[in-house]
């Protein structure tokens, strides 16, 4: 463990961890049993394989797609390559979202750009009664995200293969639209480095300022929002001020922006009237 670590400081700002997430990926074994018995070996076979999965962190492969695993709202969701690994601040996305869509009523969500279908199908399991839909231009996204809501037993998804609003019915209203598009300037420096060098670029990379796709979403939004339907946006740190004049401009109000963990503006939304 302690040779892992070392290894991995190279490629990694969490090595201790990322060491004990993949020996306990290895084993099958809980990351307090390691600490509960240092002492004890692994058969030769899982320490080898051990050794290759520390290789592919030490060259800077995430974790969740080593795993194929990852942690979301509490619940563990399937990833792969062609999706978006979940991240902790797409939470508050979800925390706002449930906010906005009663418990106590029948409602309908569209998620856009499901990805793995962390947001759809957390949505899905806290407002059983609502209908979900949710949408990605993508068919092995769409397949990541399939096989997690059955998994997960949420039953009131529905996934359609969508480049945005394109496949919906031309009359098909939803109470709440929410969305995490891409949102990264196609030139940003942050492409290069860390667990992003890895994952689709088309979840990532949005025109020359990362705003494309955003303008997109809260551009249509109105042929699919009734009176009182909310939309709601994960954005860049530094993105708010950008999407709240976008929102307004394509006719939703009482905009808003909520913080991160970090501090930073994330999540911006606005209601249609």
């Amino acid at each position: 463990m302690r040779d892992a670590a070392e290894r991995i400081g190279t490629a990694s700002e969490s090595p201790r961890l990322d060491a004990e997430v993949l020996l306990a990926h290895v084993t099958g074994k809980a990351r307090s049993h390691f600490l509960a018995w240092p002492e004890r070996a692994i058969p030769p076979e899982q320490e080898s394989e051990f050794a290759d999965l520390v290789e592919r962190r030490c060259e800077g492969e995430p974790i969740a797609y080593i795993t194929g695993r990852r942690e979301f709202w509490s619940r563990e969701f399937l990833v792969t390559p062609d999706v978006l690994i979940p991240r902790p601040e797409t939470e508050l996305l979800v925390e706002v979202a449930l906010e906005k869509a009663p418990p106590d009523r029948p409602s309908r969500i569209l998620d856009l750009g499901t990805g793995s279908g962390a947001i759809a199908i957390t949505l899905a399991m806290g407002r059983p009664l609502a209908q979900i839909t949710a949408v990605d231009s993508s068919p092995a996204a769409l397949a990541v995200a399939q096989s997690n809501a059955e998994r997960l037993g949420a039953r009131n998804v529905r996934f359609l293969l969508s480049d945005w609003y394109e496949a919906l019915d031309p009359g098909e209203k939803f109470d709440l639209i929410v969305s995490n598009p891409p949102y990264i300037a196609e030139n940003d420096p942050h492409l290069a480095e860390g667990d992003v060098r890895f994952e689709p670029c088309s979840a990532l990379k949005s025109g020359k300022d990362g705003l494309d796709d955003l303008d997109r979403i809260a551009g249509a939004a109105s042929r699919h929002a009734h009176r009182g339907t909310w939309l709601m946006l994960e954005h860049g740190f530094d993105q708010a001020l950008a999407v709240c004049e976008t929102l307004s401009a394509a006719g939703f109000t009482s905009t808003f922006s909520r913080f991160d963990l970090q501090g930073h503006h994330r999540v911006t939304g606005g209601q249609w009237c």
